[in-house]
């Protein structure tokens, strides 16, 4: 199949390209211009604004269906449900839970890795500070041992891409430096440690850090904690869940103005997300769900999120009424482009890579995806 896209503006992760094109070969990108497009027999023209699709390396699930636990089958319809708004390439978040279940899942997972189905898995838990646990339940809850780092290396082998843990439990350090090792991107979250152990653990290979601000202590001006290495090692990529309730807007303003070259947004979407409001579970404990809110059931934390990275976008978007060139830019930087490098992707809509696209049509700010087939 080989189809010419042409469109009024084509955002890059490095321009925004004024009456641009795409060539798409059988689902891969053969070339990209602007101005005057090669003759083609099959051309798709939407008005409006295209982007590349949506990279989320932090999604628990959707439609009720919760990854930590859901089949196989569940788990490519709550894929489905994030790829019908634009998000292209899913990690799959596995919550804290039994020792046996975090395995079974990784095991359950892990083909639909190798199909292309998701990007990778991401290991949140059971490795978190107890302190910080947000919507984990607290008797789950553990130091890691190097016995149960080669169980779940074991089992999620080359699917497992991240893994996020307090740095400042016993073995942890071990732990981030084996998990480096074997190819696995090391995320800081959950996590209550002072900024040295912080430092410590980016010296040991972490090169992430989970939903910036939401599960670690707060910013403060002389205890700078796991926030202030964030915001200025340049070695960590720093994630945002930006839905209106985990970050004010302005925290994101800050941290967009600060580290934007190393921010992507992320969903924390959870099995409630494309779902009505009610009572739900993720990683042992009881939530429940408001007017799109996921809270615990004992309204002590928020528990995820229902949104898609497509709403962040969107959000982005709207802050100051018709965006400029330097947001689409970064837009697409933090909702992509960073994700993409972060897990050795091809940058997005680079020669050979595949041709996920995103419109946002004319008068809207919320993008969708773009469906490329050949004419008849």
């Amino acid at each position: 199949m080989s189809v010419l896209v042409r469109t009024d503006r084509l955002v890059t992760a490095t321009a925004v390209v004024e009456h641009g094109w795409v060539l798409v070969e059988d689902g891969r990108v053969a070339a990209v211009g602007s101005g005057e497009a090669p003759r083609h027999d099959s051309v798709v023209e939407p008005t409006g604004t295209v982007l590349p699709g949506f990279v989320d390396l932090h999604a628990h699930g959707a439609l009720g269906h919760d990854f930590a636990s859901c089949t196989a089958d569940e788990a490519r319809t709550a894929v489905a449900h994030h790829a019908g708004r634009g998000t292209t390439a899913v990690v799959a978040s596995v919550a804290t839970g039994t020792p046996d279940a975090t395995e079974a899942a990784l095991r359950r997972l892990r083909p639909l890795v190798a199909d292309g189905t998701l990007a990778g898995l991401h290991l949140e838990g059971p490795w978190l500070a107890p302190s910080r646990r947000g919507a984990h339940a607290a008797d789950l809850l553990h130091a890691p041992t190097t016995a149960e780092v080669e169980r779940f290396l074991d089992a999620g082998g080359g699917a497992l891409r991240i893994v996020t843990l307090a740095p400042e439990l016993p073995g942890a350090s071990d732990a981030i430096t084996r998990l480096a090792d074997a190819g696995v991107v090391v995320a800081i979250g959950h996590t209550d440690a002072d900024a040295d152990t912080t430092r410590r653990a980016v010296d040991a290979g972490a090169t992430l850090v989970t939903h910036l601000f939401n599960g670690m202590p707060p910013l403060h001006h002389r205890a700078p904690g796991p926030v202030g290495v964030a915001l200025t090692d340049d070695r960590l990529t720093v994630e945002l869940i930006v839905d209106g309730h985990h970050l004010d807007d302005t925290t994101v303003d800050l941290v967009l103005d600060g580290v934007g070259g190393r921010a992507v947004l992320v969903s924390d979407a959870m099995a409630a997300t494309g779902c009505p409001d009610g009572e739900y579970r993720i990683a042992g404990s009881a939530v429940v769900v408001t007017d799109g809110v996921a809270m615990l059931a004992d309204g002590s934390s928020l528990a995820g999120s229902t949104s898609t990275v497509a709403d962040g976008v969107a959000r982005l978007l709207a802050r100051s009424g018709t965006p400029t060139t330097a947001q689409l830019v970064e837009a697409v930087t933090v909702s992509s482009a960073n994700a993409a490098r972060l897990l050795g992707l091809p940058g997005p809509l680079s020669v050979g890579s595949r041709a996920d696209l995103v419109h946002i049509a004319p008068g809207t700010d919320s993008p969708r995806p773009l469906v490329v087939e050949a004419s008849a």
